[in-house]
């Protein structure tokens, strides 16, 4: 029997790296579809095909930590507090009530009040991060140092966050201070050979990142997301297809 709610999957290997797919979930539980819109605009923000596109991670021995439940139920990329990761610009809340283009989720008066909000925390947020805590304490026991990779995608157009058209490839590290410049500098090197599209640093990182050990200390966080305007095959047979992540 599986310690983790059957939302959450933890995917348990021992080589120094834990994937977190905090955005790919598209569920969402009876009773918090009262007053949403639309199922679909409820959905449309996910980090579509990231759990397929990182699928070799598991066989690379990596842990893989993912949550089917929608972002719109609750953003287990997000700060608890309300505090927003990216002051100054639009952004969607900890239990968000509008898309990235800014349609509301929910009918006039139906978005989550706070102790709804507190409930899903309890519910969803806390076990992600919880388990997430647990398996970089059980892999630092056995490694020097590990790196959390948080993977996501995002449309390449969405001007309410972002002037312009994003890059295919876009590298957070939360202005430096949760990444090690040499890891940095490697991904950038791997995402260069791949497209010659230059990839884009910023102070993408969600809470994740944001929470976790700092360089030095052992665990070295990385975010990278993939825009949607990328054509990407998955190998043959496996019957998808994408159109290609930055991160929300």
């Amino acid at each position: 029997m599986s310690r983790y709610p059957d939302w959450l999957t933890v995917t348990r290997g021992d080589a120094p790296l834990v994937v977190s797919l905090p955005h790919t979930g598209t569920d969402i539980p009876a009773e918090y579809e009262d007053g949403l819109v639309s199922p679909w605009l409820a959905r449309k923000d996910a980090d579509w095909w990231i759990e397929r596109l990182y699928d070799f991670a598991v066989g690379l021995g990596a842990t893989v930590i993912r949550t089917t439940i929608s972002r719109t139920v609750i953003d287990v990329n997000r700060d608890p507090s309300g505090v927003s990761l990216y002051p100054g610009q639009a952004t969607t809340e900890l239990c968000p009530t509008t898309t990235f283009d800014g349609e509301p989720l929910y009918a006039p008066g139906a978005e989550p009040n706070a102790e709804e909000i507190a409930e899903r925390r309890t519910r969803f947020f806390d076990p992600y991060h919880v388990a997430l805590r647990a398996e970089i304490e059980r892999l630092r026991a056995q490694h020097a140092n590990i790196v959390v990779y948080d993977c996501h995608s995002i449309r390449s157009v969405i001007p309410r966050l972002f002037e312009g058209t994003l890059p295919h490839f876009n590298i957070g590290t939360n202005g430096g201070t949760s990444c090690a410049p040499a890891l940095r500098d490697a991904v950038e090197r791997m995402d260069r050979r791949r497209d010659a599209t230059a990839p884009r640093f910023g102070e993408s990182a969600g809470r994740a990142l944001r929470t976790g050990k700092q360089p030095g200390s052992g665990a070295c966080q990385n975010h990278e997301g993939d825009c949607r305007s990328v054509g990407r095959h998955h190998r043959p047979g496996s019957g998808w297809r994408a159109n290609g992540s930055a991160s929300r």
